[in-house]
Protein backbone atom coordinates (compact mmCIF):
# COMPACT_ATOMS: atom_id res chain seq x y z
CA UNK A 1 0.00 0.00 0.00
CA UNK A 2 2.82 2.42 0.83
CA UNK A 3 4.63 1.57 -2.44
CA UNK A 4 1.61 2.54 -4.53
CA UNK A 5 1.52 5.94 -2.89
CA UNK A 6 5.26 6.76 -2.53
CA UNK A 7 6.38 5.86 -6.07
CA UNK A 8 3.90 8.19 -7.86
CA UNK A 9 4.82 11.01 -5.47
CA UNK A 10 8.52 10.56 -6.21
CA UNK A 11 7.80 10.70 -9.96
CA UNK A 12 5.78 13.92 -9.55
CA UNK A 13 8.54 15.51 -7.50
CA UNK A 14 11.16 14.60 -10.12
CA UNK A 15 9.09 16.07 -12.97
CA UNK A 16 8.32 19.23 -10.98
CA UNK A 17 12.01 19.72 -10.21
CA UNK A 18 12.90 19.26 -13.88
CA UNK A 19 10.27 21.79 -14.96
CA UNK A 20 11.49 24.32 -12.43
CA UNK A 21 15.08 23.78 -13.59
CA UNK A 22 14.14 24.30 -17.27
CA UNK A 23 12.19 27.45 -16.49
CA UNK A 24 15.03 28.84 -14.43
CA UNK A 25 17.67 28.21 -17.09
CA UNK A 26 15.54 29.30 -20.18
CA UNK A 27 16.89 32.33 -22.21
CA UNK A 28 15.05 35.63 -21.82
CA UNK A 29 13.80 37.29 -25.10
CA UNK A 30 14.28 41.02 -25.05
CA UNK A 31 12.30 43.13 -27.64
CA UNK A 32 14.37 45.16 -30.14
CA UNK A 33 13.15 48.09 -32.31
CA UNK A 34 13.48 47.40 -36.08
CA UNK A 35 14.49 50.25 -38.38
CA UNK A 36 11.93 50.52 -41.28
CA UNK A 37 13.36 50.13 -44.80
CA UNK A 38 12.64 53.26 -46.89
CA UNK A 39 10.55 52.72 -50.01
CA UNK A 40 12.48 53.37 -53.23
CA UNK A 41 10.63 55.80 -55.50
CA UNK A 42 11.35 57.38 -58.86
CA UNK A 43 11.42 61.17 -58.78
CA UNK A 44 11.70 64.08 -61.21
CA UNK A 45 13.29 67.41 -60.40
CA UNK A 46 10.89 69.93 -61.86
CA UNK A 47 11.77 73.11 -63.71
CA UNK A 48 9.30 75.67 -65.17
CA UNK A 49 9.34 76.06 -68.94
CA UNK A 50 7.40 77.67 -71.80
CA UNK A 51 5.00 75.34 -73.56
CA UNK A 52 3.18 75.80 -76.87
CA UNK A 53 -0.30 74.46 -76.31
CA UNK A 54 -1.80 72.31 -79.05
CA UNK A 55 -5.32 71.12 -79.75
CA UNK A 56 -6.01 67.87 -81.58
CA UNK A 57 -8.99 66.93 -83.70
CA UNK A 58 -9.89 64.97 -86.81
CA UNK A 59 -12.17 65.34 -89.77
CA UNK A 60 -12.91 64.58 -93.42
CA UNK A 61 -11.62 66.62 -96.34
CA UNK A 62 -14.30 68.51 -98.26
CA UNK A 63 -14.08 70.85 -101.27
CA UNK A 64 -14.00 74.55 -100.51
CA UNK A 65 -16.02 75.28 -103.68
CA UNK A 66 -18.59 72.88 -105.11
CA UNK A 67 -21.23 73.67 -107.69
CA UNK A 68 -23.47 72.07 -110.27
CA UNK A 69 -22.83 72.51 -113.97
CA UNK A 70 -26.10 73.94 -115.30
CA UNK A 71 -26.70 74.84 -118.98
CA UNK A 72 -28.19 78.26 -119.65
CA UNK A 73 -29.79 77.15 -122.94
CA UNK A 74 -31.83 74.13 -123.96
CA UNK A 75 -30.98 71.75 -126.78
CA UNK A 76 -29.49 68.47 -127.87
CA UNK A 77 -25.94 67.63 -126.75
CA UNK A 78 -23.73 67.26 -129.83
CA UNK A 79 -20.29 66.94 -128.17
CA UNK A 80 -18.85 66.05 -124.76
CA UNK A 81 -15.32 66.58 -123.50
CA UNK A 82 -13.36 63.50 -122.38
CA UNK A 83 -12.83 65.45 -119.15
CA UNK A 84 -16.56 65.38 -118.35
CA UNK A 85 -16.40 62.07 -116.47
CA UNK A 86 -16.34 61.28 -112.76
CA UNK A 87 -12.83 62.15 -111.56
CA UNK A 88 -11.99 64.13 -114.71
CA UNK A 89 -9.67 67.10 -114.25
CA UNK A 90 -10.38 70.38 -116.05
CA UNK A 91 -9.17 73.96 -116.06
CA UNK A 92 -11.17 77.14 -115.87
CA UNK A 93 -12.66 78.02 -119.24
CA UNK A 94 -12.38 74.52 -120.74
CA UNK A 95 -15.34 73.53 -122.95
CA UNK A 96 -17.00 70.53 -121.31
CA UNK A 97 -20.00 70.08 -123.64
CA UNK A 98 -21.70 71.63 -126.67
CA UNK A 99 -25.39 72.04 -127.43
CA UNK A 100 -26.78 72.06 -131.00
CA UNK A 101 -26.27 75.66 -132.08
CA UNK A 102 -28.32 75.76 -135.33
CA UNK A 103 -31.44 77.38 -133.83
CA UNK A 104 -29.39 79.88 -131.85
CA UNK A 105 -27.30 80.81 -134.89
CA UNK A 106 -30.46 81.43 -136.91
CA UNK A 107 -31.85 83.54 -134.08
CA UNK A 108 -28.66 85.56 -134.06
CA UNK A 109 -28.82 86.11 -137.84
CA UNK A 110 -32.42 87.32 -137.61
CA UNK A 111 -31.49 89.59 -134.71
CA UNK A 112 -28.63 91.03 -136.78
CA UNK A 113 -31.00 91.76 -139.69
CA UNK A 114 -33.48 93.42 -137.34
CA UNK A 115 -30.66 95.49 -135.85
CA UNK A 116 -29.49 96.67 -139.28
CA UNK A 117 -33.06 97.63 -140.25
CA UNK A 118 -33.50 99.51 -136.99
CA UNK A 119 -30.20 101.33 -137.55
CA UNK A 120 -31.34 102.41 -141.03
CA UNK A 121 -34.72 103.59 -139.78
CA UNK A 122 -33.13 105.43 -136.91
CA UNK A 123 -30.65 107.13 -139.23
CA UNK A 124 -33.47 108.17 -141.58
CA UNK A 125 -35.62 109.45 -138.72
CA UNK A 126 -32.76 111.57 -137.37
CA UNK A 127 -32.03 112.98 -140.81
CA UNK A 128 -35.71 113.79 -141.34
CA UNK A 129 -35.93 115.52 -137.96
CA UNK A 130 -32.84 117.61 -138.65
CA UNK A 131 -34.24 118.62 -142.08
CA UNK A 132 -37.59 119.70 -140.67
CA UNK A 133 -35.83 121.50 -137.82
CA UNK A 134 -33.90 123.58 -140.41
CA UNK A 135 -37.12 124.31 -142.32
CA UNK A 136 -38.96 125.29 -139.14
CA UNK A 137 -36.27 127.87 -138.35
CA UNK A 138 -36.99 129.47 -141.74
CA UNK A 139 -40.77 129.22 -141.17
CA UNK A 140 -41.11 126.77 -144.09
CA UNK A 141 -42.85 124.02 -142.10
CA UNK A 142 -45.32 123.79 -139.28
CA UNK A 143 -44.56 123.11 -135.64
CA UNK A 144 -46.74 119.99 -135.65
CA UNK A 145 -44.74 118.41 -138.47
CA UNK A 146 -41.52 119.04 -136.53
CA UNK A 147 -42.98 117.42 -133.40
CA UNK A 148 -44.18 114.40 -135.40
CA UNK A 149 -40.69 114.04 -136.82
CA UNK A 150 -39.21 114.23 -133.32
CA UNK A 151 -41.60 111.52 -132.11
CA UNK A 152 -40.67 109.31 -135.07
CA UNK A 153 -36.96 109.79 -134.32
CA UNK A 154 -37.46 108.79 -130.68
CA UNK A 155 -39.49 105.72 -131.66
CA UNK A 156 -36.75 104.74 -134.11
CA UNK A 157 -34.11 105.19 -131.40
CA UNK A 158 -36.09 102.97 -128.99
CA UNK A 159 -36.49 100.34 -131.71
CA UNK A 160 -32.75 100.50 -132.33
CA UNK A 161 -32.01 99.94 -128.62
CA UNK A 162 -34.45 97.00 -128.52
CA UNK A 163 -32.87 95.47 -131.63
CA UNK A 164 -29.38 95.94 -130.19
CA UNK A 165 -30.36 94.19 -126.91
CA UNK A 166 -32.04 91.36 -128.84
CA UNK A 167 -28.90 90.90 -130.94
CA UNK A 168 -26.65 90.83 -127.85
CA UNK A 169 -28.97 88.29 -126.22
CA UNK A 170 -28.97 86.10 -129.32
CA UNK A 171 -25.18 86.32 -129.53
CA UNK A 172 -24.85 85.41 -125.85
CA UNK A 173 -27.22 82.45 -126.22
CA UNK A 174 -25.13 81.22 -129.14
CA UNK A 175 -21.99 81.43 -126.99
CA UNK A 176 -23.79 79.57 -124.21
CA UNK A 177 -24.16 76.53 -126.45
CA UNK A 178 -20.57 75.86 -125.37
CA UNK A 179 -20.76 74.86 -121.70
CA UNK A 180 -17.49 75.93 -120.04
CA UNK A 181 -15.89 75.11 -116.71
CA UNK A 182 -16.38 77.94 -114.17
CA UNK A 183 -13.15 77.10 -112.30
CA UNK A 184 -10.27 74.64 -112.20
CA UNK A 185 -11.15 71.39 -110.51
CA UNK A 186 -12.54 67.87 -110.76
CA UNK A 187 -15.80 66.25 -111.78
CA UNK A 188 -17.60 64.55 -108.91
CA UNK A 189 -20.45 63.13 -111.00
CA UNK A 190 -22.15 63.62 -114.39
CA UNK A 191 -25.54 62.59 -115.79
CA UNK A 192 -25.51 63.56 -119.48
CA UNK A 193 -24.51 61.92 -122.75
CA UNK A 194 -24.25 62.77 -126.44
CA UNK A 195 -27.64 63.05 -128.15
CA UNK A 196 -29.48 63.76 -124.92
CA UNK A 197 -31.77 66.78 -124.82
CA UNK A 198 -30.95 69.01 -121.88
CA UNK A 199 -33.11 71.78 -120.48
CA UNK A 200 -32.06 75.18 -119.30
CA UNK A 201 -31.54 75.17 -115.52
CA UNK A 202 -31.25 71.37 -115.18
CA UNK A 203 -27.90 70.23 -113.69
CA UNK A 204 -25.84 67.90 -115.87
CA UNK A 205 -22.78 67.46 -113.58
CA UNK A 206 -21.34 68.26 -110.15
CA UNK A 207 -17.94 69.95 -110.02
CA UNK A 208 -15.61 71.02 -107.24
CA UNK A 209 -12.50 73.19 -107.15
CA UNK A 210 -9.12 71.57 -106.55
CA UNK A 211 -6.96 74.60 -105.74
CA UNK A 212 -7.84 74.37 -102.03
CA UNK A 213 -9.89 72.17 -99.72
CA UNK A 214 -11.48 72.52 -96.30
CA UNK A 215 -11.78 70.30 -93.24
CA UNK A 216 -14.41 70.69 -90.51
CA UNK A 217 -12.74 70.01 -87.15
CA UNK A 218 -14.93 69.48 -84.06
CA UNK A 219 -13.45 71.05 -80.91
CA UNK A 220 -14.84 70.95 -77.37
CA UNK A 221 -15.69 74.45 -76.19
CA UNK A 222 -13.29 74.17 -73.23
CA UNK A 223 -10.45 73.51 -75.69
CA UNK A 224 -11.03 76.91 -77.30
CA UNK A 225 -9.33 78.50 -74.28
CA UNK A 226 -6.01 77.14 -75.60
CA UNK A 227 -6.42 78.77 -79.03
CA UNK A 228 -6.00 82.39 -80.04
CA UNK A 229 -9.56 82.71 -81.33
CA UNK A 230 -11.62 85.77 -80.37
CA UNK A 231 -15.10 84.59 -79.43
CA UNK A 232 -16.71 87.85 -80.57
CA UNK A 233 -15.73 87.50 -84.23
CA UNK A 234 -18.10 86.02 -86.79
CA UNK A 235 -17.38 84.71 -90.26
CA UNK A 236 -13.90 84.71 -91.79
CA UNK A 237 -11.10 85.22 -89.25
CA UNK A 238 -8.53 87.97 -89.83
CA UNK A 239 -5.14 86.64 -90.87
CA UNK A 240 -3.57 87.45 -87.48
CA UNK A 241 -6.16 85.23 -85.75
CA UNK A 242 -5.80 82.22 -88.07
CA UNK A 243 -3.94 79.46 -86.16
CA UNK A 244 -1.74 77.14 -88.18
CA UNK A 245 -2.98 73.58 -88.51
CA UNK A 246 -1.08 70.46 -89.53
CA UNK A 247 -2.99 67.60 -91.13
CA UNK A 248 -1.62 64.08 -91.40
CA UNK A 249 -2.80 60.66 -92.49
CA UNK A 250 -1.64 57.25 -93.69
CA UNK A 251 -2.36 56.91 -97.40
CA UNK A 252 -1.04 54.34 -99.88
CA UNK A 253 1.42 53.11 -97.27
CA UNK A 254 2.92 56.56 -96.71
CA UNK A 255 2.67 59.16 -93.98
CA UNK A 256 1.50 62.37 -95.64
CA UNK A 257 1.45 65.81 -94.00
CA UNK A 258 -0.14 69.10 -95.09
CA UNK A 259 -0.26 72.55 -93.49
CA UNK A 260 -2.96 75.19 -93.57
CA UNK A 261 -4.86 77.60 -91.35
CA UNK A 262 -8.07 77.80 -89.37
CA UNK A 263 -10.06 80.37 -91.37
CA UNK A 264 -13.41 80.50 -89.60
CA UNK A 265 -15.68 79.01 -86.95
CA UNK A 266 -19.18 77.87 -87.69
CA UNK A 267 -21.93 79.88 -86.05
CA UNK A 268 -23.74 76.98 -84.41
CA UNK A 269 -22.72 74.52 -81.71
CA UNK A 270 -23.58 70.89 -82.37
CA UNK A 271 -26.56 70.02 -80.17
CA UNK A 272 -25.71 66.34 -79.67
CA UNK A 273 -21.94 66.57 -79.07
CA UNK A 274 -21.66 70.19 -77.78
CA UNK A 275 -18.75 70.67 -80.15
CA UNK A 276 -17.68 73.83 -81.95
CA UNK A 277 -16.81 73.32 -85.61
CA UNK A 278 -13.58 74.95 -86.79
CA UNK A 279 -12.94 75.11 -90.53
CA UNK A 280 -9.38 74.59 -91.77
CA UNK A 281 -8.42 75.64 -95.29
CA UNK A 282 -5.47 73.95 -96.98
CA UNK A 283 -4.09 74.96 -100.40
CA UNK A 284 -3.24 72.12 -102.75
CA UNK A 285 0.38 72.65 -103.69
CA UNK A 286 1.18 71.16 -107.14
CA UNK A 287 4.59 70.11 -105.83
CA UNK A 288 3.04 68.11 -103.00
CA UNK A 289 0.70 65.15 -102.89
CA UNK A 290 -2.86 66.45 -103.40
CA UNK A 291 -5.25 66.41 -100.47
CA UNK A 292 -8.06 64.28 -101.86
CA UNK A 293 -11.68 65.01 -101.06
CA UNK A 294 -13.14 62.41 -98.69
CA UNK A 295 -9.80 61.64 -97.03
CA UNK A 296 -9.92 61.21 -93.23
CA UNK A 297 -7.15 63.21 -91.54
CA UNK A 298 -5.87 64.00 -88.07
CA UNK A 299 -5.31 67.65 -87.18
CA UNK A 300 -2.92 69.39 -84.78
CA UNK A 301 -3.76 73.05 -84.21
CA UNK A 302 -1.17 75.50 -82.88
CA UNK A 303 -2.41 77.20 -79.73
CA UNK A 304 -1.24 79.78 -77.23
CA UNK A 305 2.15 79.82 -75.52
CA UNK A 306 2.06 79.27 -71.74
CA UNK A 307 4.99 80.42 -69.54
CA UNK A 308 6.19 79.02 -66.19
CA UNK A 309 4.53 75.67 -66.73
CA UNK A 310 5.79 72.41 -65.19
CA UNK A 311 5.29 69.29 -67.29
CA UNK A 312 4.83 66.00 -65.40
CA UNK A 313 3.74 62.51 -66.43
CA UNK A 314 0.15 61.68 -65.61
CA UNK A 315 1.40 58.99 -63.23
CA UNK A 316 2.53 61.76 -60.87
CA UNK A 317 -1.01 63.08 -60.39
CA UNK A 318 -2.93 61.97 -57.26
CA UNK A 319 -6.62 62.61 -56.63
CA UNK A 320 -6.76 64.94 -59.65
CA UNK A 321 -5.23 67.91 -57.79
CA UNK A 322 -2.32 66.57 -55.71
CA UNK A 323 1.21 65.30 -56.20
CA UNK A 324 3.73 63.69 -53.85
CA UNK A 325 7.00 65.55 -53.24
CA UNK A 326 10.17 64.57 -51.41
CA UNK A 327 11.49 67.17 -48.97
CA UNK A 328 15.10 67.83 -47.99
CA UNK A 329 14.96 65.04 -45.36
CA UNK A 330 13.74 62.51 -47.93
CA UNK A 331 10.28 62.45 -46.42
CA UNK A 332 7.10 62.18 -48.47
CA UNK A 333 4.78 65.20 -48.49
CA UNK A 334 1.40 65.79 -50.13
CA UNK A 335 1.20 68.94 -52.27
CA UNK A 336 -1.87 70.58 -53.78
CA UNK A 337 -1.42 71.92 -57.32
CA UNK A 338 -3.39 73.79 -59.97
CA UNK A 339 -3.65 71.91 -63.25
CA UNK A 340 -3.57 73.93 -66.44
CA UNK A 341 -4.30 71.04 -68.76
CA UNK A 342 -4.17 67.27 -69.14
CA UNK A 343 -2.47 66.72 -72.49
CA UNK A 344 -1.95 63.22 -73.86
CA UNK A 345 0.28 61.40 -71.28
CA UNK A 346 1.31 64.59 -69.44
CA UNK A 347 -0.17 66.99 -66.96
CA UNK A 348 0.66 70.70 -67.21
CA UNK A 349 0.94 72.33 -63.78
CA UNK A 350 0.45 76.08 -63.57
CA UNK A 351 1.08 76.59 -59.81
CA UNK A 352 1.83 74.72 -56.58
CA UNK A 353 5.41 73.62 -57.34
CA UNK A 354 8.73 75.43 -57.26
CA UNK A 355 11.77 74.94 -59.43
CA UNK A 356 14.05 72.17 -58.14
CA UNK A 357 11.42 70.34 -56.09
CA UNK A 358 11.35 66.56 -56.38
CA UNK A 359 8.09 65.00 -57.43
CA UNK A 360 7.41 61.28 -57.02
CA UNK A 361 6.50 59.45 -60.22
CA UNK A 362 6.23 55.90 -58.85
CA UNK A 363 2.77 54.52 -58.02
CA UNK A 364 2.38 53.93 -54.27
CA UNK A 365 -0.39 51.81 -52.85
CA UNK A 366 0.03 53.36 -49.40
CA UNK A 367 1.34 56.87 -49.04
CA UNK A 368 1.63 58.39 -45.56
CA UNK A 369 2.61 62.00 -45.07
CA UNK A 370 6.06 62.11 -43.48
CA UNK A 371 7.16 58.58 -44.38
CA UNK A 372 10.80 58.15 -45.35
CA UNK A 373 11.55 57.25 -48.97
CA UNK A 374 14.64 56.49 -51.04
CA UNK A 375 14.44 58.84 -54.05
CA UNK A 376 15.95 57.80 -57.39
CA UNK A 377 16.08 60.37 -60.19
CA UNK A 378 14.04 59.25 -63.21
CA UNK A 379 16.75 60.08 -65.77
CA UNK A 380 19.20 57.84 -63.93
Amino acid sequence: MMRTIIIPLIILVVFAFGAITLMATAPVLEPTAQTPVPVTVRIQEVAPESVNLKVHSQGTVKPSTESQLIPEVSGRVTWMSPKLVAGGYFKQGDVLARVDELDYRNTKDRARATLERAQAEHQHARYEYQRLQSLEERKLTSRSQLENSLRAARVAEAALQDARVAFEQAQQNLERTEIRAPFTGLVRSENVDIGQFISRGAAIATLYASDQVEVRLPIADRQLAFLNLPVTLRGELPSQFQPEVTLSTEYAGQRLVWTGNIVRTEAEIDISSRMVQLVARIPNNPEHAPLSVGLFVEAEIEGLSADNVIVLPRSALRNDDQVLVVDAENRLRFRAIETLRLYQDNVLVSSGLESGERVILSPLQTAVDGMTVNPVIEDA
